[in-house]
């Protein structure tokens, strides 16, 4: 074996280029399917399968990292294998040793048929920079490492956090790099021995004698050659078809016409957008992208819906958060000015659209993101209100951690009426809400401290007072698995990485062995 490859190492070589392209390619078309966004609508589709076969669906960012990641690899792998061959090709190509590798560079300078080459650097004076650069395959290849370079490190945390703008522009480059991975193939640089060719001249009885080929006493004759047609069509054209049909879709939702019919400016510079569009329906925790042309034509960013679906309109908070939103506040600050016109598209699934098919659940937001469980919050109202017997959650345990107590009006309003409709209903012990203030002062606890025996929270207004600090996550965890010892807990966070890691520790933790026994399951929303 260890012969073997050391006299076909050009060939190995070769085939694992051949494998690195195709391998690429299939991961690459699964890349296209999911960057339809179509896990959205596949989540929709099945709907009616249990948690556990949709929550893979939840994490479609993660698995479009995974393949990214792996078209990477086998991206280096097919350039590197390329290397080396091109090196070998040209080292045949220079060489006057009267070799087998030498005979078969020269085919193409003894051939009437100039496309018989096998060698694609086709002269001793040939560098591999020129072969590169003037050849279908080469170029394209150079436009597709550069196109990739360029989108894989735009897509680092740090730029799509601060320069969402260069994130979004050049994860566009993808088009161009589609069309030259289609037309990547085209050069034919892999290439195999005709089929004519092969019975004239089989490689297993003519590679030793390839002096005498053409010559009357040997029966092999000069071997021809031809690239292989283009593959790479194949596997990428139903992903695309799918793409141009999801974008034809969303372009058509997002023209439809959307109403703004209020506008409000809460603390902590947020802006809250109620608005009505024709044929709009929605579920708890759901999501929407929206465009304001006017601050940018191409631009859209997800905002999850703080509205319930019980409710005439759908709303969403906007927190300043860079370039694109501080310029959409600032402009439906200036009143005196046309109305802004937004734009649409949506909505899309998020696993907190499962929160009601738990008995207990565990609603954790951190600054804005509170806005899915506003909507959960809201609907439970409504649920209340119109006596609905269909709700399975018997409990529902939320937490939200703030930096500034202005953070806190957003929903003020929302929480007093749940206190309020708890009481009239008998149903204090429904809802179990802990409001979090992380970034205080002494003045700030010291002020709290001697209004600790008013009947409402002096920074809220609220019957609930307010904690400073974090929660304890394992005594909170703790204290729900006593409470609840053989219940299912859905545990639902929108917040940042850090602690999505600290609750999913705990989720494992106090997650009993016996299936019969309480169980929690923890789901993130993830954009």
């Amino acid at each position: 074996m260890g012969n073997w490859l050391v006299d076909h190492w050009l060939s190995v070589l070769i085939l694992v280029a051949w494998l690195g392209l195709n391998i690429f390619l299939f991961v690459y078309a699964f890349l296209i399917y999911e960057k339809a966004d179509k896990y959205f609508y596949t989540r929709e589709i099945l709907g009616f399968c249990n948690h556990t076969l949709r929550k893979p669906l939840d994490h479609n960012l993660t698995f479009h990292k995974l393949v990214a990641y792996m078209i990477c690899v086998f991206t280096a792998i097919h350039i590197i294998a390329h290397l080396f061959n091109f090196e070998h090709y040209s080292r045949s190509q220079q060489a006057m040793d009267g070799s087998l590798a030498s005979v078969l560079s020269s085919l193409s300078r003894h051939e009437k048929e100039s496309n018989s080459w096998l060698n694609p650097i086709q002269s001793p004076n040939m560098t591999v920079i020129y072969a590169t650069f003037t050849s279908i395959a080469g170029l394209t290849g150079v436009i597709l490492t550069i196109a990739l370079i360029l989108m894989v490190t735009s897509a680092v945390e740090f730029i799509r956090r601060n320069y969402f703008e260069l994130f979004w522009y050049t994860h566009h480059l993808f088009i161009i790099y589609i069309i030259c991975l289609a037309l990547h193939g085209m050069g034919g640089i892999v290439r195999a021995q005709t089929e004519d060719s092969m019975g004239e001249s089989h490689p297993y009885n003519c590679s030793k004698s390839f002096h005498e080929w053409d010559k009357y006493v040997s029966s092999c004759r000069r071997p021809h050659f031809e690239g292989h047609p283009p593959e790479s069509w194949k596997w990428i054209l139903a992903p695309i078809a799918l793409y141009i049909f999801e974008r034809i879709l969303r372009f058509y939702r997002s023209q439809q016409r959307v109403v703004i019919t209020k506008v409000v400016m809460h603390p902590s510079n947020v802006l809250e957008l109620q608005m009505r569009k024709r044929g709009f329906s929605m579920e708890v925790g759901q999501y929407i992208f929206v465009n304001c042309p006017s601050v940018s034509l191409l631009e859209w960013h997800p905002f999850t819906l703080t509205s319930a679906p019980e409710e005439d309109f759908f709303s969403i908070h906007i927190r300043s958060a860079g370039d694109w939103t501080e310029n959409l506040i600032r402009a439906f600050e200036h009143q005196h000015s046309p109305m802004p016109r937004i734009q649409v598209d949506g909505p899309f699934g998020t696993v907190s659209e499962d929160v009601f098919q738990f008995e207990v659940a565990v609603l954790v937001g951190a600054g804005i993101g509170v806005t899915p469980f506003a909507s959960i919050l809201k609907s439970i109202w409504y649920k209340f209100q119109r006596a609905d017997h269909k709700l399975k959650t018997q409990k529902i345990y939320f937490y939200w951690i703030c930096r500034e107590t202005g953070a806190f009006a957003w929903f003020n309003n929302l929480l007093s009426s749940l206190e309020q409709e708890m009481e009239e209903l008998g149903k204090i012990g429904f809802l179990n809400y802990r409001l979090f203030l992380t970034g205080w002062d002494s003045n700030i606890a010291g002020h709290a401290a001697l209004n600790f025996d008013k009947a409402t929270d002096i920074l809220t207004g609220l019957k609930q007072k307010t904690s400073f600090g974090r929660p304890m996550w394992d005594n909170e965890f703790s204290t729900i698995a006593t409470a609840y010892p053989k219940s299912v807990v859905g545990v639902f966070l929108c917040g940042p990485q850090t602690l999505a890691k600290s609750l999913s520790k705990c989720c494992h933790r106090y997650s009993s062995l016996d299936p019969r026994k309480v169980q929690f399951y923890f789901n993130k929303e993830i954009f």
